[in-house]
């Protein structure tokens, strides 16, 4: 395994020009293929940008910005200043390396491509650094069209790169007539490429691309035409950086990007990239997340409790431990080989058997106080769960030198809580949140209505990460959490979709056709969750119920 770097680059900000056109095939977009002397992607086809400049933010360029103020910049970058820069920077990285100006005269009319063609002496005058950009749009009388330019991503190059870039891009459709050409210096040759075809020749080996830009390829590679690619990026409201990631584990080195499940994860348990952090998740094996939190994973992995049962240790010199997890001999032994006799306070989200089972061992074995509700009288609950002390919501809980707020969210279970560590933000939720899949909501004691209630309720909770009862942390909270009530949501307007075309169905008849997506082996569990939406809707008087059969009310 390779040593991780000890030395910690500097993060340079930058901007990307995605120039977009259309071609006999569909959608193209200009490449530049970098000289092989370059010490960033040297060789790689790139689209054209680089760093800001000091320029970039000078009020005499500024000035020379329509469409678009600082203020709204600022708004759309999330950036408390120069915002405006980036535009700046993308368009003129794009003059400088491809030729290509997008700007239009004082009447707003576009530049002509014949104009541009004769600014070559100018050019290679700003490549050299011997003309400013905004001399050289004074002096042309243009005017930058930065309302054209519409922001699309934002990339954070990996610390294993020589060099680190912080980079915004943008994509804007090519002006006519503009055809661009590299600039033998940084960019020694252009080509104007469908996404799927500069995908398949780097997929030969023809060219070389960085994974970034396979990644934005695959992307605008959807679309059937320029116009339907643009509209796209301008539907794109919040935008997260893609700050990329590297972990050590069983397979090697590995680098995460903010898609991967293990990205947030490992920015949270290494926030000084070192490198150093494990992307495994392996029971038995205890990782420390943060300054007071461990996460040991019980040997339960399965379809349901997929790696196995995340046990948490909260705190330092005295512990709590939240989700103790199933009576398995094993991990209990492991749980007081971290925390022994420190251990003072157990508290549990639920009491589903994979979750609370293991209090009574460790609380025989330790003394500590048991917190959490009491279990539902149904078979699938922990009857051996016996809590001291019964948390109401919102209530503050002073354990281990920290607090812990309760929070009672039913839904999964009528007993489910979760609990927000004050010092850093973290939500412990128990089956409530899962990374990756949905929870079963299984009725009587699973509610979807209150499930979705409880759902909303977090999404006024100042949350910095979710610790979830199975898998990775998750980051992004209140994303994630949207995520999963539209996809309810989503789910239930397929069941009424389905009743209103099979005018009325039992549940075994719905569940294939609600849940065509979902292998058929898991059709068992989905139809619990599809229960549960089903009593939503018939208690909402959406649905009626007779003898099994479900139908959709006619409104």
């Amino acid at each position: 395994m390779p040593a991780p770097s000890q030395t910690k680059l500097a993060i340079r900000p930058a901007a990307t020009l995605i120039l977009l056109r259309e071609g006999a095939r569909g959608p193209e977009l200009l490449m530049q293929r970098r000289a092989s002397a370059a010490v960033f992607l040297g060789g790689a086809y790139v689209f054209p940008g680089g760093a800001l400049e000091i320029s970039d933010a000078d009020p005499g360029v500024q000035a020379r910005v329509v469409g678009l103020s600082e203020e709204q910049a600022r708004t759309r970058l999330t950036l408390a200043e120069g915002a405006l820069a980036y535009w700046v920077a993308a368009a003129r990285e794009c003059f400088e390396e491809a030729g290509i100006l997008l700007t239009q005269d004082e009447a707003g009319s576009p530049i002509a491509p014949d104009r541009v063609a004769a600014m070559t002496a100018d050019r290679e005058a700003l490549n050299r650094r011997e003309l400013g950009f905004a001399e050289l749009l004074a002096r042309h009388r243009q005017f930058l069209r930065a309302s054209e330019l519409i922001y699309f991503d934002h990339r954070i190059t990996p610390p294993i790169r020589p060099r680190r870039f912080d980079t915004r891009f943008f994509v804007a459709s090519a002006p006519p007539g503009q055809g661009g050409s590299h600039d033998n210096n940084e960019a020694i040759d252009s080509a104007w490429l469908r996404p799927r075809d500069a995908l398949d020749l780097a997929g030969r080996k023809e060219i070389e691309i960085a994974p970034v830009t396979a990644i934005v390829l695959e992307e605008l590679a959807r679309f059937a035409n320029v116009d339907q690619a643009l509209a796209h990026a301008r539907a794109k409201e919040h935008i997260e950086a893609d700050r990329v990631v590297v972990a050590q584990g069983r397979t090697g080195q590995q680098v995460f990007r903010r898609d991967d499940a293990a990205y947030a994860e490992i920015h949270w348990t290494d926030p000084e990239e070192t490198m150093r952090t494990s992307y495994d998740l392996v029971p038995g094996i205890a990782k420390r997340l943060d300054r007071w939190v461990t996460r040991l994973i019980a040997p339960n992995p399965g379809m349901m409790t997929g790696p196995g049962t995340n046990t948490y240790l909260v705190g330092d010199r005295e512990l709590a431990v939240i989700d103790p997890g199933p009576a398995i001999d094993a991990h209990v032994a492991a749980i007081l080989a971290l925390g022994g006799e420190r251990i003072r306070w157990i508290l549990c989200t639920h009491t589903h058997r994979d979750h609370s089972p293991a209090a009574r061992a460790l609380q025989a074995a330790t003394g500590a106080r048991v917190i959490g509700l009491p279990p539902p009288a149904v078979d699938s609950h922990d009857s051996s769960f016996a809590p001291e002390v019964l948390p109401t919501h919102d209530q503050e809980l002073h354990v281990a030198g920290l607090t812990l707020r309760a929070l009672h969210t039913p839904g999964h279970a009528s007993n489910h809580l979760c609990f927000m560590l004050a010092e850093t933000r973290m939500l412990f939720t128990g089956d409530h949140v899962m990374q990756g899949s949905t929870v079963i909501i299984n009725p009587p004691d699973g509610d979807m209505r209150a499930y979705l209630d409880s759902l909303e309720a977090l999404s006024d909770r100042d949350i910095a990460i979710i610790a979830p009862g199975h898998g990775y942390l998750i980051g992004t909270p209140h994303r994630e959490i949207r995520k999963i009530i539209q996809h309810r949501l989503q789910r239930e307007a397929k069941v009424i979709d389905a009743l209103d075309r099979l005018e009325g169905a039992t549940l075994s008849e719905l569940v294939p056709v609600v849940y065509a997506e979902t292998p058929q082996r898991l059709h068992s569990a989905a139809a619990r969750s599809l229960l549960a939406h089903l009593y939503k809707l018939v208690a909402e008087e959406r649905v009626t119920e007779a003898a099994g059969c479900y139908r959709a009310r006619r409104l």
